[in-house]
């Protein structure tokens, strides 16, 4: 095992520019501990994820249908890990988050083909828009796109320096594994 170059940074090696936002969700995750590397990044950062994350129009249950399949599309062991654990604290089955590997129905289905678009084609063609518009609204697809491209960054920089999961999450994963 090779040992990353930006590996989380811990608190006594978090930088003074940032010191607030250690005791957040800055200080919270690995992903931003890792992130801290580059502290004017992580600061213009935390809007967005507070508006992806938090206060989207999607919804916390389809937020975590787009992220997931995002993770999956990306190959992110990290993030799928984390919104596993978080689909399921929503209420959300394993049996639910398992088909967003595969070729979900209903709104489920419609949400991931809009995810595998923006993977495969890099836009929405116009009748999946349109039929994402009459279910999310407009804001909502802005939501879904913005999403998938705040994630799928979040992603390059875990698989880039081999982020490590999360002990809280890794060991409720090892305790109990998606069925």
């Amino acid at each position: 095992m090779t040992t990353s170059p930006c590996p989380p940074l811990s608190d006594d090696k978090w930088p003074n520019e940032i010191t607030d936002m250690l005791p957040g969700f800055a200080g919270a995750l690995n992903v931003y501990r890792t992130m801290a590397h580059h502290p004017a990044l992580l600061k213009a950062w935390a809007p967005l994820r507070q508006h992806i994350v938090k206060d989207n129009v999607l919804g916390p249950i389809r937020s975590e249908v787009v992220i997931l399949r995002a993770a999956h599309r990306m190959g992110s062991a990290y993030e799928w890990a984390h919104h596993v654990s978080r689909a399921r604290a929503l209420g959300m089955s394993d049996a639910r988050i398992r088909t967003l590997r595969g070729t979900p129905e209903g709104e489920d289905g419609l949400i991931t083909q809009a995810v595998d678009a923006l993977f495969d084609l890099r836009r929405l063609p116009p009748d999946l828009e349109k039929g994402l518009s009459a279910l999310l609204g407009k804001q909502g697809v802005f939501d879904l796109i913005a999403t998938v491209g705040f994630y799928t960054v979040l992603g390059y920089v875990l698989m880039t320096y081999d982020t490590p999961i999360d002990e809280a999450v890794a060991g409720e994963l090892a305790e109990k594994p998606l069925s």
